[in-house]
Order: structure tokens, then C-alpha cells, then sequence
């Protein structure tokens, strides 16, 4: 009996043991730390064993609250380039080993959150190279006087400035201004609705859309859709204009040349002025041989 005793004691001191962690602590660079009750993610039948049925619930709450999306480098109005700024995503693969570590080992139950790194699409170097060559740029005149119109035609500008199209994509202005409503700033003024006057949300912003029409209108760029107004309008030459409606037309265009394409558009002092750049050894696509 009393080797048998000894015999136990001696595999018990052997064999690995299994220790159930109450709490996971996580922490990043950003000061940030949460703590994970792992007992609630235990498998209901036996608590020696988590339930990774329930530890999906777990892994989506953490993708949330470590994600970050990355921020492209871009010009501030002076023209001094913004340095890009990773993001961030849960790495899934590195966290679930941290939660069977914590649960079944013991190990340090304090550890820093594992991410995996999101580059920015635009880096400085490829803001820096695409600035280099100016295809056209192009100004349209309003009355700053008139607060509202100004006020929409601003939000508008700054909502395409620093837009880059990358080759083969396509540029919509109402996916990239947005919804016009009142909670974003844009506010009630004079538009074109079935040739007479009215007054609505966001009205003004038809004079960007059509200054960024006679910017693009180049060789490189393909105007896909574009509608005119119902009636003349004074801010660019007959038939150069370009209206848009959140819940109607849309202004779009694609880039066809073997670069990415800049946008920069400002709206000041009764001035909204819209430029267009490339990189020097931009061309455009050439067509397969047959």
C-alpha cells in the first residue's frame, strides 16, 4: 500500500498540471487594459475545459475594441504632408493561445494584446510622389456673403480634398461627400429642382460637383455618369456642368492612367478651386496585344 501511495504521489509531481485562471488581464500601448472573466466562458458540463462555442462571443467583443482604422497620409491646408498612421486588427490566432495559456497553464495571466498591423493605403512617399505632376485644375466664383451656400459648398470641398483614385478605380462624389443632412453641418439653400428655384438641404454643393467635373475632364479620367442641370447655371460655361442629388444623379468618373490620381479641392474667399496631380512617369493603360 505504501509504494502504491508513493507511486501516485510520484505521477501527481510528474504530470502536467491544469490550472483554471479566473481572470485574463490585456493591456496595449495606448494605456488601455481589459479584464476577462474566463470562468464565464467555461464548457457548462465540466469545468476543466472552456467552451469555445461561447469563446467566439468573446473573440468578436475583442476584435471590436482593439480594431483601428488606419489614417492615410494627407495635406493639411499649407501644404505640408501628414504622415500616415497604421491600424490595428485583433491577431485571433496569438489571442486564443493567451486564453489557453491563462486557463489551462497558469501562465502570466497580465499579457499585452496581440495585433497584427493595418498599413495605410497612402503612405508619404506615395503622396509625395504623385504631387509631383499637375494635370489641370480648375476655379468656379461664389458670393461668400450668402452663409448657407458657402457654408455647403465648404463641407462639400473638404469632404474630395485629398481623395486619391488608384488605377482602374472609380470616383463617386456621392459616396465620397455623403449624405447631405443637417446633423453633418450642410444646411438649407437655393437648388435647381426640374428647371425652377427651390431650397434644400445641402443646396450649393452642384457648383463643387461641377468644378471637379471641369478639373477631370482630361485624357486619363473617364467620365461614367454625369447629369446636367435642368436649366443653365452661372458658375461654369453651358454645358459643363454636373448636378448631383443624394437620392438622384451622381457624379462619377474612373481613372485610367497607370498612377494614382490626387484630388485637392479648397473653397475659399469666394473661391472653390479643384486640382488634379499624378506622379512624372504616369501613362496611360495601353491595350493588350492580341
Amino acid at each position: 500500500m505504501r509504494y502504491f501511495l508513493l507511486s501516485c504521489m510520484f505521477l501527481f509531481l510528474l504530470l502536467p498540471q491544469t490550472v483554471h485562471a479566473a481572470v485574463l488581464e490585456l493591456y496595449d500601448e495606448e494605456e488601455d487594459s481589459w479584464l476577462i472573466d474566463l470562468k464565464a466562458y467555461v464548457f457548462e458540463m465540466d469545468e476543466a475545459l472552456l467552451d469555445w462555442s461561447q469563446m467566439q462571443n468573446l473573440t468578436r467583443d475583442m476584435q471590436k475594441l482593439v480594431y483601428k482604422e488606419p489614417e492615410n497620409a494627407y495635406m493639411d491646408k499649407e501644404g505640408k504632408i501628414i504622415k500616415e498612421k497604421p491600424g490595428f486588427v485583433l491577431d485571433v490566432t496569438q489571442f486564443h493561445s493567451l486564453i489557453n495559456e491563462a486557463y489551462y497553464q497558469g501562465m502570466d495571466q497580465r499579457q499585452q494584446v496581440p495585433k497584427q498591423t493595418i498599413p495605410a493605403r497612402v503612405n508619404e512617399a506615395l503622396l509625395k510622389e504623385i504631387k509631383e505632376k499637375e494635370l489641370n485644375r480648375f476655379t468656379t466664383r461664389f458670393r461668400a456673403s450668402n452663409k448657407e451656400r458657402t457654408r455647403n459648398i465648404e463641407l462639400s470641398a473638404e469632404a474630395i480634398n485629398n481623395t486619391i483614385i488608384f488605377p482602374g478605380e472609380y470616383f463617386s462624389f456621392n459616396e465620397v461627400v455623403g449624405e447631405r443632412t443637417r446633423e453633418r453641418g450642410y444646411l438649407p439653400a437655393p437648388v435647381i429642382v426640374k428647371g425652377e428655384f427651390s431650397e434644400d438641404i445641402g443646396g450649393g454643393i452642384c457648383q463643387v460637383s461641377s468644378t471637379l467635373f471641369n478639373a477631370v475632364d482630361l485624357q486619363g479620367i473617364e467620365v461614367t455618369e454625369r447629369y446636367a442641370h435642368s436649366r443653365e447655371v452661372p458658375y461654369v460655361p453651358k454645358g459643363r456642368d454636373a448636378t448631383v442629388s443624394w437620392w438622384g444623379p451622381d457624379f462619377a468618373f474612373r481613372n485610367k492612367y497607370n498612377q494614382p490620381v490626387l484630388i485637392q479641392a479648397s473653397a475659399d474667399g469666394g473661391a472653390v478651386t479643384i486640382a488634379v496631380y499624378t506622379s512624372n512617369d504616369a501613362s496611360l493603360f495601353q491595350a493588350k496585344k492580341p
